[in-house]
Formats: C-alpha cells, sequence, structure tokens
C-alpha cells in the first residue's frame, strides 16, 4: 500500500540493539507478547496491542516465547535498521 508493506513475522528470544533513522516502526501483536527494549526503559505488547517507535530511537526487541507480530513499515526497511549482518533479512522476501 503506498509503497509501505504489512509483513507478518515471528519472533522468539531476543535480537540485537538496532535504530531505524528514517521511519517510525509500527508493532502491533497478534499472538502472544513481546518486550521493546530502550535506552532508557521497556514496553511490553500483549496480543491485541499496537506500538509505534519513532524514528531514531535504538531499540532491542525480544520474546520469552514465541510471538506473532505484524509490523507496517516502508518497502524499503531493512530489518536490523541499516547495516548488513548475519541476521539480516533478504530484502524483499516473499514466503
Amino acid at each position: 500500500m503506498n509503497d509501505y508493506q504489512f509483513k507478518l513475522i515471528k519472533i522468539a528470544g531476543d535480537y540485537e540493539w538496532h535504530v531505524h533513522q528514517d521511519t517510525d516502526k509500527v508493532f502491533i501483536a497478534l499472538e502472544g507478547e513481546m518486550i521493546l527494549d530502550f535506552r532508557d526503559g521497556q514496553v511490553k505488547i500483549s496480543k491485541g496491542e499496537m506500538f509505534i517507535v519513532p524514528r531514531g530511537i535504538e531499540m532491542k526487541p525480544s520474546a520469552e516465547k514465541e510471538c506473532h507480530l505484524m509490523l507496517v513499515e516502508p518497502k524499503s526497511v531493512v530489518n536490523t535498521g541499516g547495516p548488513e549482518t548475519e541476521i539480516t533479512a533478504a530484502h524483499d522476501t516473499w514466503i
């Protein structure tokens, strides 16, 4: 939609610290719950809740148990926020 993608993902465990400098990040919990750690606190997102991380805010997502999420973000967003690492997803891979 207008160069935005609605991405369905599953997470479990810890992710790495990263930042999206050019866009806000929308998380919608579909099943389970996740934690977003920030340098100055944290937020828990449970099933049915939505949270928006403003651009430029460093975060570290995690989930103790598998959590199903929908992300809404521009098509060009790299999952690690920028530099390629071993967990960088192939861009625009559809399953």
